[in-house]
């Protein structure tokens, strides 16, 4: 009987523990959950998937060039698709005004609109693209940028690549007409018409007038052998007198005509010049030789009678 009793204490206190193990254990969730501090209990978080468009990318390893106004610029775009496909890629490029924008690809080189590229490619394919002014434009100094694109049905990535242009500083030294000959009379003023013209985007400060020449020879600019200041697409005309001494024989003789401005490429004209003699001395000539004529035949005249 004494050992009943014990069984059914010790029953009652096993399962007296348990209930209140279990009011312990939901009082403390409870607890938890109203602190806030067991990440157990919040809701699983989701794969974080990369969105669509992040499996294409479009990079460039210099996306900024410099260049002076006139130059071309070219830039090496890669395209790195990640996806599971192959795919058609639409490649389109944002314009410039007095700019020609061009995609290039392949070998012989030519335009293209589109690219196909496999997924995860150890060397991705690549593009470039071409900036060209357009023909006789000087773009003004500045930062020109486009935007180049790559696109399929939704997944697009973009890149913006750009072009600093800085000053050009360029000019040029010719004849008015053209012509790299000329007539010049020994012991007389001969003028000569040349230009120096400002082919770049900046005053262009201080041009020296220069000559290489024949011995005893003279050669000056009018009205002066210094240009102290060129505008841009300015023009200005001096004029070469040459001076041959009056006893040079007749004949071609090489004259160099120079321009040249500090920390700018020198500028030269071969000239060939034709000496011709003075027309009074020509006349002296022939009346000379008309005289020894004459002289002969009345000499054979004379010696014919006898």
């Amino acid at each position: 009987m004494n050992r009943s009793r014990l069984v059914r204490f010790l029953l009652c206190f096993v399962l007296l523990l348990a209930i209140l193990g279990g009011l312990a254990g939901e009082q403390t969730a409870l607890a938890t959950q109203e602190g806030g501090n067991d990440f157990s209990l919040l809701p699983l978080a989701e794969e974080d998937s990369s969105p669509e468009e992040n499996l294409l990318e479009l990079r460039c390893l210099y996306p900024v060039l410099p260049g002076k106004s006139g130059d071309d610029f070219e830039f090496e775009v890669a395209l790195i698709w990640q996806g599971d496909e192959f795919r058609t890629f639409e490649l389109g490029v944002t314009g410039l005004p007095k700019w020609n924008v061009a995609i290039v690809g392949g070998y012989p080189e030519k335009e293209i609109p589109a690219i196909g590229l496999e997924p995860g490619k150890a060397y991705p394919d690549k593009i470039k693209v071409r900036l060209t002014p357009l023909a006789g434009e000087l773009p003004e100094p500045g930062d020109y940028v486009i935007t180049v694109a790559a696109s399929s049905e939704d997944i697009q990535d973009s890149i913006e690549l750009k072009a600093v242009v800085t000053a050009l500083y360029r000019f040029a030294f010719y004849t008015t007409s053209g012509r790299l000959n000329t007539e010049a009379t020994a012991g007389k003023d001969n003028r000569l018409s040349v230009k120096v013209f400002n082919t770049g985007t900046e005053v262009i400060n201080k041009i020296d007038l220069l000559s290489t020449k024949p011995s005893g020879w003279t050669i000056t600019y009018e009205p002066t052998d210094k240009v102290e200041a060129l505008e841009p697409g300015i023009a200005q005309e001096l004029y070469l007198v040459i001076k041959p001494p009056r006893e040079t024989i007749t004949g071609d003789y090489l004259v160099t005509l120079r321009a040249l401005s500090t920390d700018l490429e020198t500028r030269e004209i071969e000239l060939r010049v034709t000496v011709l003699t003075p027309t009074i001395w020509g006349w002296v000539g022939i009346i000379i030789v008309l005289a020894v004529i004459a002289g002969l035949a009345v000499m054979f005249r004379r010696l014919g009678r006898r």
